[in-house]
């Protein structure tokens, strides 16, 4: 990331890295159909009571939502049909003036995970399923937090749903320590001190997230005093965007740099290369979908790539802000150190990250971690002006043992499907080697003897013209190659190049 700022450093005002989007979800152990058959026993009811028992306590939590936005003074309002209901909460704030406090309840008809009753052999049982029951939105403009939302099911388990702004929560925090910024809904436009901004932010993982969830928790869920007393909520971290910032000084100094990064993205980013951003080693054991997507959005575009539901995105923010953001919906694909039970034995290494929101240290390391690894890969040919000089490099002939070797050609579309075959993903890791190259170059294994040697040594002959322009170099005590950063530089450069304006030749 630090070579990517430092080749833009004269148009960048400042960077930051920060929670985006978090979702953050409440269970009581109250989550599947045996413990909920249990609650009813210990409180004296049979399981046929379950329907008329769950409709009481939902009015008492509707009655309590309005009884709560009466004595604030807010608007408690039924939502029939799709509505935006974050935009509308924003619209009322704006109109109402609400700068602190509880902005509006929204109630709406929606699915939850709840139960139902069914006949069995010797008695009914309790099942799993999804109806459509009241769901209440409580709306707020917090102290600590700024703008966010509690999501609260009336039907048991009653799971609670909280959403929070990383931005939101920073912007709170830079205006009580006095730091000016310009910011234009989630996205930070101009920051006066980034560093101590950047300081500020790193605090947000190690807040005491169950204390302030829990407290949110029991103030709008009336039934944690009552018919729940002695129960709570058990937190997990559903979804988490962490996002780097890269804040330009105007919309003209980034818009003709993210068209080239835009294109080198998904030109030249294989789905192989989403593995090596989110830290997974290319092996034959990888089971899953990893994927890219190209959308194009007003007033620009984004791009998308996606491993086991995890995403690496990247998108401009009006027009100004250069945003690489790390989505995490499936933690276990990660790891984290901490203490488990291995052979019997309790040790401390690195297992599966679990969803739980005390994680929420690692989400950021990790996550931060993928977003540098990304940028590093752009940093190299971000500026394709200037790679576009050093192919004057292999315009000339080199030498390799003393063995001249012919020039190389950037636009001819023999040369450039070799480099193309060389910068493939899976090389990324492991290297590559003779006759991986002849595959990729639609050479298949001929069944002659002869034949095999003639290809064999049409490849060497292609290994060793890469190797004079110092395009590849050999791993030691191998038989494989890698390509080196000059290499990189290089043939990324071309095959953009033939891309981008000789788009008619289409590469096999």
């Amino acid at each position: 990331m630090e070579k990517f700022v430092e080749k833009h450093q004269q148009k960048i005002t400042g960077i930051i890295s920060t929670f985006d989007r978090l979702i953050f979800k409440g269970y009581l152990a109250l989550g599947y159909p045996e413990a909920m058959e249990h609650f009813l026993y210990r409180n004296d009811l049979l399981i046929k009571d379950f329907a008329p028992f769950a409709k009481k306590q939902s009015e008492i939590l509707k009655q309590s939502a309005m009884d709560y936005a009466q004595r604030h003074g807010r608007v408690y309002r039924f939502l029939n049909g799709k509505t935006r209901k974050e935009e509308l909460a924003h619209q009322i704030a704006v109109e109402d003036g609400v700068d602190e406090g509880l902005i509006c309840v929204f109630a709406v008809v929606e699915q939850n995970p709840s139960f139902a009753m069914r006949y069995g052999e010797k008695r009914p049982r309790l099942v799993s399923c999804r109806p459509r029951c009241l769901t209440l939105y409580f709306y707020f403009m917090d102290r600590q937090v700024g703008f966010m939302h509690v999501r609260l099911q009336t039907w048991f388990p009653f799971m609670i749903q909280i959403y929070i702004n990383g931005h939101e929560w920073l912007a709170k925090q830079l205006a009580a320590k006095g730091i000016g910024y310009q910011k234009l809904e989630n996205a930070f436009l101009a920051i006066e001190d980034c560093k101590k901004a950047q300081k500020i932010a790193d605090k947000f993982p190690r807040q005491r997230w169950q204390k302030i969830l829990s407290s949110f928790a029991r103030r709008l869920n009336p039934l944690m005093a009552g018919l729940l007393k002695g129960m709570e909520y058990y937190w997990v971290t559903d979804q988490a965007e962490f996002a780097t910032d890269i804040m330009f000084k105007d919309p003209a100094a980034l818009n003709p740099l993210y068209i080239k990064l835009q294109r080198h993205s998904t030109v030249c980013f294989s789905a192989e290369d989403v593995l090596k951003f989110l830290g997974r080693k290319l092996s034959g054991n990888f089971s899953g979908k990893v994927e890219n997507h190209y959308k194009k959005r007003l007033p620009g575009a984004r791009v998308k790539h996606r491993m086991k539901g995890n995403d690496i995105k990247m998108y401009d923010k009006f027009g100004s802000v250069l945003r690489v953001e790390t989505v995490i919906n499936h933690p276990y694909e990660f790891k984290i150190r901490r203490r488990a039970k291995r052979r019997g034995q309790k040790v401390m290494g690195w297992f599966p990250m679990a969803k739980r929101v005390t994680n929420l240290y690692r989400y950021a390391e990790v996550s931060l971690a993928a977003n540098r690894q990304y940028l590093q890969a752009l940093s190299v040919i971000d500026d394709p002006e200037a790679s576009f000089r050093l192919l004057d490099k292999l315009c000339a002939p080199a030498k390799l043992n003393g063995n001249r070797k012919r020039a190389m050609n950037p636009v001819s579309l023999s040369d450039v499907k070799l480099f193309a075959a060389v910068m493939r993903g899976e090389h990324c890791i492991h290297g590559f080697r003779n006759g991986q190259l002849a595959e990729h170059l639609g050479m298949p294994l001929s069944k002659d003897k002869a034949e095999r040697r003639r290809q064999s040594s049409r490849i060497c002959r292609l290994l060793l013209l890469l190797r004079a322009h110092r395009l590849i170099a050999k791993i030691p005590r191998s038989r494989r190659y890698r390509v080196t950063l000059r290499g990189f530089k290089l043939m990324t450069a071309a095959i953009f190049l033939r891309e981008e304006y000789m788009p008619d030749y289409i590469l096999a």
